[in-house]
């Protein structure tokens, strides 16, 4: 049976026609009918679960405040949708932060002589690509995802349609499934998974210059290729040369690492690195916020490893080729992070990360804390 559509479902509009490398209507075109073919779990009552999130929610900031001294300055809002739903948002989400890049890039692509002459600087493979085709891989992507994904905060990066924006989503057939496979119980779930996503909403509205910094870094990252399109091809070259030498571009920075400059590498090293972060402190958040409030949060820490594991065959070359299995070790390193660094200066020592973008670790220093720490100086004086 198809995803059920319902008022929990976001109105969020379909995607302009504008120029670009994405075709976006196409993405979501794409993405809505391979999850035609999708099934719901028989129990899933959006309208019961969206009541439930949005009591959960604002229980949630509370805990989290508490636990992490970060405090929102509006109410989250609680939005539980299907999966198609979730697909929507995140073409939305994704042609709000792309979009004026890729429009760049078209326009240089037009200086150049046009989509001709940049498709014969281009490899073979690509030389074919367009923006339909393109569309269509990421609607493929996005489809995938949307089976995959519990829960969502939805940055704010425009004030055009803010209404859909900020928003903590929920999947909901993907939560009823999880919690019928493993027999949760559901109020301790949702609240746990509600810690996590607000902890996400808390660090990005708590912390003035986060939001901004955040879309700065995604510009940095493409702004090399979007001014000069012919450095994508040489990237795509470099590229397979290193494949040819034996050596994988895919580990850290998935396909993007395919067509990166050495300016867009580091840039996306700090992209990851603050993600890392970010997730590890989610991560370790949801577990201390709910450690009186849900007392089966480490069956769902454990439950939820293990699924971030369990994906085989070609899943599990998507999960490369898109990066994705980069961001699952983002929350094992940022949580590692944390818990070193609150190890030997505690919270007062960790929360210097939310002074500013000097403060924040770089990607080696999530893996070494101590690198981290002893640049920042030493740990608080504990006084008694």
């Amino acid at each position: 049976m198809a995803s059920l559509p319902g008022p929990t479902t976001p109105s969020v509009p379909r995607p302009a026609a504008t120029p670009g490398l994405v075709d976006w209507g196409v993405a979501q075109r794409v993405a809505e009918w391979s999850l035609a073919r999708s099934s719901v779990p028989a129990s899933y009552r959006p309208e019961a679960l969206a009541d439930d999130f949005a009591e959960l929610t604002a229980e949630a900031e509370g805990l989290v405040a508490e636990a992490t001294g970060l405090r929102a300055p509006s109410p989250a809002r609680a939005r539980v949708t299907d999966r198609a739903g979730w697909v929507r948002a995140n073409v939305a989400s994704i042609q709000r932060l792309l979009g004026p890049t890729l429009v760049k890039f078209e326009a240089q692509r037009s200086a150049a002589g046009g989509p001709a002459a940049f498709a014969r600087s281009l490899p073979r493979p690509l030389a074919g690509a367009g923006r339909a085709v393109s569309g269509a891989q990421l609607g493929l992507v996005l489809a995938w995802m949307s089976t995959r994904v519990l829960g969502q905060y939805d940055l704010l990066l425009t004030e055009d349609f803010a209404d859909e924006q900020d928003l903590v989503y929920y999947v909901g057939p993907n939560i009823v499934a999880l919690e019928t496979r493993y027999g949760f119980p559901t109020r301790q779930f949702r609240l746990w998974l509600a810690l996590h996503e607000v902890t996400h909403r808390c660090q990005f509205t708590a912390v003035p210059w986060l939001r901004d910094h955040f879309v700065s870094l995604v510009d940095q990252g493409l702004e090399p290729a979007a001014t000069d399109p012919r450095r994508l091809a040489e990237a795509v070259r470099r590229a397979a040369d290193e494949v040819l030498a034996g050596r994988s571009p895919l580990n850290d920075a998935g396909v993007l690492g395919l067509v990166a400059s050495p300016e867009q590498l580091e840039a996306l090293q700090r992209i990851q690195a603050l993600m890392s972060l970010l997730e590890g402190h989610g991560d370790v958040t949801m577990d201390r916020a709910g450690a009186a409030a849900v007392p089966g949060a480490a069956r769902f820490s454990e439950v939820l490893r293990e699924r971030r594991k369990q994906v085989h065959g070609p899943a599990k070359l998507l999960q490369k080729i898109l990066g994705l299995e980069a961001k699952l070790r983002q929350y094992a390193e940022g949580e590692r992070f944390v818990n070193e660094v609150e190890r030997v200066g505690g919270a007062d020592l960790f929360n210097r990360v939310w002074r500013g973008p000097e403060w924040l670790p770089s990607l080696a220093e999530i893996r070494n804390p101590t690198q981290w720490v002893s640049r920042v100086g030493p740990p608080p004086a504990v006084t008694g």
